[in-house]
């Protein structure tokens, strides 16, 4: 740790501390010795002028701050650690969403690889140690997801082309936007759709932007948005009307018994060591294909519906493979 990372933790510890810090717990907390000690407080309060004074009833060190007033350290101050939580956050996004606000983040990426540099650290293979895989991505125009995210947060209605895979048909809808929504490597938007007066979710990629209105979005509250979204199980929305019981084998059970397949499942490890999940669902129409990707390891108890769906879709796939 350099002397700029030991001003830092040393303003952190005077900063959280309500009363005045002895040196022997400067020395505990920086794992320093006394001299160490001694001649950071003093570069702290001579070379970055810090109010700092000396209280003999406590013997120890205090921030003398006026007032509605905390003394800060003068420009900006990372930890190595924090810095590098920064580049990955932004390595994240890159690869998220390509292209996305990379002209505003550019410049301030290049600052973050100065101050890394001055303290020591690289940021030069941070692309090449952190990497995202993406499953089934489907492309999303960044203009797009420019001109939509700029309309979340204006909250502004939009006019849209929307192209449904189900009966592929186009309608043009009015919608007013809630949240973006980054699920199984693909983007949604959450909204309330002026056409079916309710909430929809809608697949960016299925998206045309026709106009930004100037009408004020309409706003849903979180509660009801989590009501309406995520009570079901994955993408589709609803309230759950059925649970799903399944009995996964003991060898599915070490990997299914640490997932979470939705915030308000329940499980339980059976006597066998097989895993017992229960989920809540409205539509079955993804919670099926994540049945179906465990295939012998899992078995559907209940309800019955559910459980014929699957089997049918088992024997359809089986039947390919007698001919």
């Amino acid at each position: 740790m350099n002397k700029l990372q030991r001003l830092f933790e040393l303003h952190r510890i005077l900063s959280q501390r309500r009363r005045p810090v002895s040196l022997q717990v400067i020395c505990e907390e920086m794992d320093c010795s006394e001299s160490t000690a001694r001649r950071l407080v003093h570069a702290l309060r001579d070379d970055m002028d810090a109010p700092l004074a000396y209280d003999r009833t406590y013997n120890g060190w205090c921030y003398d701050d006026h007032p509605g007033q905390r003394y800060e350290l003068p420009g900006l101050w990372f930890t190595p650690d924090e810095l590098y939580a920064l580049m990955v956050s932004w390595q994240l996004l890159s690869e998220l969403q390509p292209g996305l606000a990379s002209h505003y983040i550019e410049p301030a990426r290049d600052k973050i690889e100065q101050l890394l540099q001055q303290q020591g650290g690289t940021s030069a293979d941070i692309g090449r140690r952190i990497r995202i895989l993406q499953i089934a991505a489907r492309p999303t125009d960044l203009k797009l997801f420019q001109r939509l995210s700029r309309a979340l947060f204006e909250r502004r209605r939009i006019s849209v082309l929307y192209h449904g895979r189900e009966r592929d048909k186009i309608t043009t809808r009015d919608l007013s936007p809630q949240r973006l929504i980054y699920y199984r490597s693909n983007w949604y938007l959450d909204a309330w759709c002026h056409l079916r007066n309710n909430l929809r979710s809608f697949s960016l990629d299925r998206l045309h932007l026709v106009d930004t209105l100037g009408q004020t979005a309409r706003e849903c509250s979180d509660n009801s948005l989590d009501a309406h979204f995520t009570q079901t199980y994955g993408i589709f929305a609803g309230e759950p009307a059925n649970t799903a019981v399944l009995r996964f084998t003991p060898d599915a059970a070490r990997w299914v018994a640490d997932e979470q397949w939705h915030p308000a499942q329940q499980g339980k490890v059976l006597k066998n060591g097989g895993f017992e999940l229960r989920i809540p669902y409205s539509d079955p129409t993804e919670l099926i294909m994540d049945i179906l990707k465990y295939g012998p390891d899992v078995e559907v108890l209940r309800p019955k519906k559910l459980r014929d769906a699957v089997a049918a879709r088992l024997s359809s796939a089986a039947a390919q493979y007698k001919k």
